[in-house]
């Protein structure tokens, strides 16, 4: 059963900064096409960025150019995401999602599994 798990969110001051990370069982993330998205309150859920299988970075949301990095870590088979001058309007939940077809372009992306997101608060 393959399982996605993000992990590292919390409560964050206004200009902080936080990495979520995004791991998995029963499958892994090595050269896979790996999604951000987030979901605020009210509002529908958007992808932020996505990380393609030769860790080229596509960013979706043209607020977080600039401070938001996804990356990926294959000796821990792990996908990051790091958050910096962060804002209030950046509060949402946060999931990864997998693509589990290899070599799929992030424009193409055909997200099969997710995880169940973390919650990032931006707030003094």
């Amino acid at each position: 059963q393959v399982q996605l798990v993000e992990s590292g969110g919390g409560l964050v001051q206004p200009g902080g900064s936080v990495r979520v990370s995004c791991a998995a069982s029963g499958f892994s993330l090595r050269y896979r096409t790996i999604g951000w998205f987030r979901q605020a309150p009210g509002k529908e859920r958007e992808e932020v960025s996505c990380i393609n299988n030769r860790d080229v970075e596509s960013v979706f949301v043209d607020s977080v150019k600039g401070r938001f990095t996804i990356s990926r870590d294959n000796s821990k088979d792990t996908v990051y995401l790091q958050m910096n001058s962060l804002r209030p309007e950046d509060t949402a939940v946060y999931y990864c999602a997998a693509d589990p077809t290899y070599g799929r372009p992030c424009s193409t992306a055909d997200y099969k599994y997710w995880g169940q997101g973390t919650q990032v608060t931006v707030s003094s």
